[in-house]
């Protein structure tokens, strides 16, 4: 799939729960496809099983992708489209491409085990097909209702060439006819999805490869709606994402933007983890969507699952937060700390919310080491040091310096005790950058105090 022109691509969520790991990496993968092309991303809210369906799971998926930074160009959503899936529905039946069946879940289920056991594919018998008008008229009389399946061409095999998987053949022969109107009138996936991706003039349809049958006989569907070949969505089916064990576990596939937030996960390591996972590219703490953009290309997606390491994006996390402008953090950090404050200490973070519990270091109340007599001699001699010394722009080499000719120290025994004395830890940021921010008289402070023991 390598689009010359522009390309349109949808998303398209069910609202009956929050978007999980999986939804967020297609709806990416759909969001970079069409940058690429600087064609257009669109929102599709599923909304057909109008039973299940929640507005707060609406709201919740469109708070995702904007957290996320994947911003449609437009929305549509399909419980206001219904008129539209009517027309095409009186169409199809007018064709002889729809048909009514009256078997019961339970007969459906008989049906498979009987084929089954007969080391036979459990493919629909197409018996409703045998059924003439006084049956359908009795039925009705009786109060039954019917199901509606879509008619497959049995005459010609379903091709296509696949953007991630290739060449495919399906035998349409060897397929149920798939049921696409319940008997309460309600429409299931296929044939809404197909009439909508026409209307709305989508051109690739980018999503899993647990809907490559799907795409076989909604192919047969776009043909029986009249859609044009070169009018016909491009189709890619990417490998599912497995979980560092080797499958998906239900907690991972459960997890969402809110989890992952609650984890303090930055939505730039989630996007440069997912864009790039399960294709030959290396993952990198990539902040620049415009490089993500460029470099996206299905010829790169392999066909093995894609691996979600947990301990992959905390790390991406890590380096990410190590970059992260003042500017997009500000708001996210303690009181009193500016661009200085986090320049010093982001070198140190994993998450972001670590910013409070290291500008603690900085605002005090730190607790003083325990050191023997020598090192609160040396300790004293720091503090007169520093006390006699010019605050200029980097006191913290002009004091280790002095040190180094009056105490005679070096390396660690020089530093170490410096920095627990004046931060409370063993490790942290560059004391180059921290004690400007401590402050001369807090710093003298706490050489002195430390010095007391």
């Amino acid at each position: 799939m390598v689009p010359s022109a522009p390309v349109i691509t949808r998303f398209a969520p069910s609202p009956t729960g929050r978007l999980h790991v999986g939804n967020i990496r297609t709806a990416l993968h759909n969001w970079l496809l069409a940058r690429k092309s600087g064609g257009k991303f669109l929102l599709r809210i599923d909304d057909t099983d109008t039973a299940r369906s929640r507005e707060e799971y609406v709201d919740a998926i469109r708070a995702d992708l904007a957290w996320l930074g994947l911003d449609p160009d437009g929305e549509e959503r399909q419980s206001a489209r219904f008129a539209l899936y009517e027309q095409a529905f009186g169409r199809l039946v007018a064709e002889g491409r729809l048909y009514r069946c009256y078997e019961t879940a339970r007969e459906l289920e008989l049906k498979r085990k009987v084929l089954l056991g007969r080391g036979l594919p459990p493919i629909y018998d197409r018996a409703a097909l045998r059924l003439a008008e006084p049956d359908h008229t009795a039925r009705a009389e009786a109060g039954e209702r019917p199901h509606w399946r879509f008619l497959l061409d049995h005459d010609a095999p379903i091709e296509w060439v696949d953007g991630v998987r290739g060449p495919q053949h399906f035998d349409p022969a060897q397929m149920s006819d798939p049921v696409v109107r319940r008997a309460d009138g309600s429409w299931l996936y296929m044939l809404p999805s197909v009439i909508d991706d026409i209307e709305m003039g989508v051109t690739d349809v980018l999503r899993g490869e647990d809907h490559v049958s799907n795409t076989a006989v909604q192919i047969q569907m776009f043909t029986a709606l009249h859609a044009a070949r070169h009018d016909m969505p491009r189709f890619a089916h990417e490998a599912l994402l497995t979980g560092s064990e080797g499958k998906l576990s239900k907690r991972l596939g459960a997890i969402g933007v809110a989890e992952f937030r609650e984890m303090g996960i930055e939505p730039e390591a989630l996007i440069a983890l997912l864009a790039r996972l399960g294709t030959s590219l290396p993952v990198e703490a990539i902040t620049d969507r415009g490089e993500l953009v460029e470099t996206f290309n299905l010829a790169t997606f392999g066909r093995a699952p894609a691996r979600f390491d947990e301990a992959e994006l905390e790390r991406l996390n890590a380096q990410i937060v190590h970059r992260l402008p003042y500017d997009r953090v500000s708001r996210l950090l303690p009181e009193g700390m500016g661009e200085a404050g986090w320049d010093a200490i982001r070198p140190n973070l994993s998450h972001i919310s670590e910013a409070a519990d290291w500008w603690r270091v900085v605002t005090g109340p730190i607790e003083a080491p325990e050191t023997d007599e020598e090192g609160r001699a040396f300790l004293h001699t720091a503090a007169g040091t520093l006390a006699a010394q010019e605050w200029d722009g980097d006191p913290w080499h002009t004091l280790t310096a002095a040190l180094k000719e009056t105490a005679g120290r070096k390396g660690k025994a020089l530093f170490l005790p410096l920095r627990q004395a004046l931060t409370g830890r063993d490790h942290g940021p560059d004391m180059a950058a921290l004690l400007p921010l401590i402050g001369r008289d807090k710093a003298l402070e706490r050489l002195r105090t430390a010095a007391e023991g």
